[in-house]
């Protein structure tokens, strides 16, 4: 039997477990990336770079039926289903070429293509019969879309973020189940394709979002394209003709509708079945995960690190990256470890109006600053004003601790916000910086004002605080 022995061995070759092998490879560490398949990542194969290809062919589609608004005549536009799906999967494997040649280039011996099972803490076995002892594993193996029992048996009629993207043509109608950031995406952009669309979800509020006005806003803007049944639980049977029928009951009254396609976006579980964890020694919750340190990634107090997806705390690609990194450094000097401050949380949903969520909830030391870019100046311009962004600040001093974006551009506010929480800066700070008029940023400095007002901050110094000509609205 062929052993290896490594000093780090990094079981998944997504985004975590590229940036693992690069930093521990970097700290002078002996590496090995094991990966069933080496097919790129996540974000560049089925979800970010694909997802955000649709959605710029709906937005492009949706801008053509809006142009009437600004007196631009152009009729309904003509959708080409297999012209638009093929120029995703085209650009969609550019991206994906690119993390090939990442792995490609990476030195002998660093990878090798297999599955890979727990026989220790410190050993896995691999499906070829390879031993691989290491020093320090990191679980890197990312996640799987998962479809609820009362749908996985309807065969091809289902599809998820991971086979929408094969389809060679865009389906005539499509049923939506979940509400989740990733359905509402998706659901936005096929209803902008031309594709009848419902969404149905068990929860009362979309995107995760709790009540209140961003959320409110939010769903007053996608209703105006999309159905939405809340509060519901969908049941689905396949029918003869391959289509599948949804029903459901909404206030009190059975209903029923017909669909091409059905797409399951309920959200994403850890690959963590097969590892056989239950031998390495690790301390396993309900599900089978194991529980970990999130500013080390270390399990225990094992040589384990779980990153990415597979631990499911932040399923975001910038922070599996920077998961990877960390768990890359601890591994690579395992058992001389240290923790590390993670970035202020930052994630983005994009639909129209976009939605963010910056830093930390609102609790009840939080004061609120808000606007409504309803009658925000060039968001009214550009016929975009839609949406309610709420600001907060800790209420003894005004400083930044977090938002909820719901409006134009919010993935552009979303950084300004979240880069000054990382710098620590009041509202009264930010009022104090320039604002170009007129811009959607502007409209941040409502929300900014009635944070210093409310906390009793003296008028803040700012240079640019006169009326200007044609501000009319929000500031």
């Amino acid at each position: 039997m062929a052993e290896i022995h490594v000093d780090v061995a990094i079981i998944g070759a997504g985004t975590a477990g590229l940036a693992a092998e690069r930093k521990a490879r970097a700290e002078g560490a002996r590496t090995l990336l094991i990966d069933p398949y080496f097919a790129g990542t996540t974000c560049a194969s089925v979800g970010c770079m694909p997802s955000k290809l649709l959605i710029a062919a709906g937005n492009a589609a949706h801008n053509v039926r809006k142009a009437g608004e600004f007196g631009v005549e152009t009729g309904e536009p003509r959708i080409d289903g297999p012209k638009v799906m093929a120029r995703v999967r085209r650009l969609r494997d550019d991206f994906v070429s690119g993390v090939k040649k990442q792995i490609a280039d990476l030195p002998d011996g660093v990878t090798v293509k297999a599955t890979a099972r727990f026989v220790s803490p410190t050993e896995l076995s691999l499906d070829d019969g390879t031993q691989v002892l290491a020093k320090a594993i990191i679980i890197a193996a990312g996640s799987s879309p998962v479809i609820p029992a009362p749908f996985e048996d309807l065969g091809d009629v289902v599809i998820t973020n991971e086979t929408l993207f094969e389809l060679e043509d865009l389906p005539q109608s499509i049923g939506v189940i979940g509400a989740g950031p990733l359905g509402l995406e998706l659901a936005q952009t096929l209803a902008r394709l031309g594709v009848q669309v419902e969404v149905f979800d068990r929860s009362a509020q979309l995107a995760g979002l709790d009540e209140g006005e961003p959320e409110t806003s939010l769903r007053r803007a996608l209703k105006a394209e999309l159905g939405f049944h809340l509060e519901v639980e969908p049941e689905a049977r396949r029918n003869d003709d391959g289509s599948v029928t949804v029903s459901w009951t909404e206030n009190g009254e059975a209903r029923q509708a017909h669909f091409e396609k059905l797409m399951v976006a309920t959200g994403r579980a850890a690959n963590l079945e097969g590892l056989d964890l239950e031998k390495s020694g690790l301390q396993l919750d309900d599900n089978g995960a194991p529980a970990f340190d999130k500013g080390t990634l270390q399990c225990g107090q094992s040589p384990v690190f779980i990153v990415g997806d597979a631990n499911g705390a932040r399923p975001i690609l910038h922070e599996a990256s920077t998961e990877g990194t960390i768990a890359g450094a601890n591994a690579a000097s395992y058992p001389d470890i240290k923790s590390f401050e993670r970035f202020t949380r930052l994630q983005v949903m994009f639909t129209e109006p976009n939605m963010a969520k910056v830093g930390a909830d609102p609790d009840e030391d939080t004061i609120v600053g808000r606007v409504d870019f309803a009658d925000q100046g060039r968001a009214r311009a550009m016929g975009v004003n839609q949406g309610v962004c709420e600001i907060y600040a800790k209420a003894k001093c005004g400083a930044l601790t977090g938002a909820t974006l719901v409006g134009p551009d919010a993935e552009h506010l979303a950084h300004l916000l979240c880069w000054e929480i990382e710098n620590g800066s009041k509202a009264s700070d930010l009022l104090n910086k320039p604002f170009y008029h007129p811009t959607l940023e502007e409209g941040l400095k409502t929300a900014l004002k009635q944070i210093c007002q409310e906390i009793g901050l003296p008028k803040p110094d700012s240079r640019d605080d006169a009326e200007l000509p044609g501000d009319f609205g929000s500031d």
